[in-house]
């Protein structure tokens, strides 16, 4: 799911209440000359615990003292503060679009002479470390990851079938029809999420824009060098208009899907009879599973990741995270950067049953208890490249405006796709 879409709707007397108190970053502890280092994140408490678990020891051997604050709506935060010049030392944020805006402007350290990047180039996952680079500096590192283009399925049934997962796209249309043939509906899809309806439909033309294009296109589509109108996108399209509108493919068929709530759309597989053999989105996704689903997790689902448009062809992933940088930099704010980019730095955080995903490559999957999350992990840690939501990183009025709407219309059969990626593309800002 988006970073913007998870944060839409958020108070805004989180925000207010911070701005008011300021942030204590930087200080010098009374009792003995500590350091005292604030790091701002807005992920899950269950994450920051685990973090703070492993970090806590290593900052007080380096004489520093770290204070996490949870911040509800970070990135519209960030910008007050460094506009206020009131910043914390360091901040984990969920768009790196705002990191390089800010690293541009001179808001943020660059870490090049802080990190050792060839060595964390050898351990994290592909292109995790470019997520903010601007000018060829890089200004932010990942901490923690989450994965998208991720096909859930009812483990059970699906095995009893025979079915296996595809090593290309052309294998997962295979299986789709494979699906059908033996008299089940292969897939289940829904994209309404409220105000934030039609989000899934972009994720689902991301992925597919990804494999395709690998990583280069992609880029180049979201800064709009590459049309919507274009053959590259039409490809994305003619594949999801494959699975999505194709009699018997999705359960309730195409009228459905718009107002299909994404967060229980998957649910069907999981009846007695399954609704539906597979159901794509994000790592998160499983926290909507229903509770008896959750509690057996490992016993209950499997998961592969869309594959490639070509066997043992470029395969990268789409995903998201939370990547750290400096905002106020001194010697104690880079000594926590540097244990903050340790591989085993997630190691409590992994194993304590929350949502965190490391984004280092050579993070044992043991360290995760679940079966689940290792599968998962391994969809990252196998691919070929690493990127971020596109509509995260397009204009506001495109990337969470007219590619929701448009894509949404579309689905619902009241417009062409003709003129569905005409408006996206009208929709674009002038520059």
């Amino acid at each position: 799911m988006p970073t913007r879409k998870l944060v839409l709707g958020v108070s805004a007397l989180s925000a207010l209440a911070l701005l008011a108190t300021g942030c204590s970053s930087g200080s010098a502890d009374s009792a003995g000359g500590k350091k005292t280092i604030t790091i701002w994140t807005s992920m899950d408490q269950p994450v920051i615990d685990g973090l703070k678990a492993k970090l806590a020891p290593r900052a007080k051997a380096e004489g520093i003292t770290v204070q996490w604050r949870k911040v509800d709506n970070i990135s519209q935060l960030i910008v007050q503060k460094v506009q206020a010049n009131d910043v914390p030392d360091i901040a984990l944020m969920p768009q790196p679009g705002i990191i390089k805006d800010l690293a541009a402007k001179g808001k943020i350290t660059p870490l090049d002479d802080v990190l050792d990047l060839p060595a964390l180039q050898k351990s994290m996952t592909a292109g995790t470390l470019d997520v903010a680079k601007v000018g060829g500096k890089t200004y932010g590192l990942m901490v923690s990851m989450n994965v998208k283009g991720l096909v859930f399925y009812p483990k059970k049934a699906f095995e009893a079938g025979g079915y296996t997962a595809p090593k290309t796209l052309d294998e997962l249309n295979t299986l789709t029809a494979k699906i059908k043939a033996d008299g089940h509906t292969p897939w289940c899809l829904g994209i309404e999420s409220g105000t934030a309806t039609g989000w899934p439909a972009t994720d689902w033309f991301e992925n597919l824009i990804l494999k395709y294009g690998g990583i280069d296109k992609y880029n180049e589509w979201i800064s709009h060098k590459i049309k919507f109108d274009s053959p590259l996108v039409r490809q994305a399209a003619a594949q999801f208009q494959k699975i999505a509108f194709t009699d018997g493919n999705v359960l309730g068929g195409r009228k459905a899907i718009a107002s299909n709530a994404f967060g229980t759309a998957g649910n069907a597989m999981f009846n007695s009879k399954p609704g539906c053999y597979m159901y794509q989105q994000g790592s998160f996704v499983t926290g909507f599973f229903p509770k008896s689903v959750q509690k057996n997790l490992d016993s209950e689902v499997g998961v592969f990741g869309l594959p490639p448009a070509a066997a043992g062809g470029d395969n990268p992933v789409e995903g998201g995270g939370d990547t750290a940088s400096i905002y106020k930099d001194s010697p104690a704010a880079r000594k926590v950067m540097k244990l903050l980019a340790a591989t085993d730095l997630g190691t409590t955080a992994a194993s304590n049953g929350s949502s965190f995903i490391s984004p280092h490559k050579d993070f044992p999957l043991s360290n995760y208890p679940l079966k689940t999350t290792q599968s998962i992990a391994k969809v990252a840690y196998d691919s070929t490249g690493f990127a971020f939501d596109a509509s995260d990183a397009m204009p506001t009025a495109v990337g969470t405006g007219t590619f929701w709407k448009e894509m949404t219309a579309w689905i619902a059969g009241e417009q062409s796709l003709d003129t569905t990626l005409k408006n996206i593309d009208a929709s674009w800002p002038a520059a």
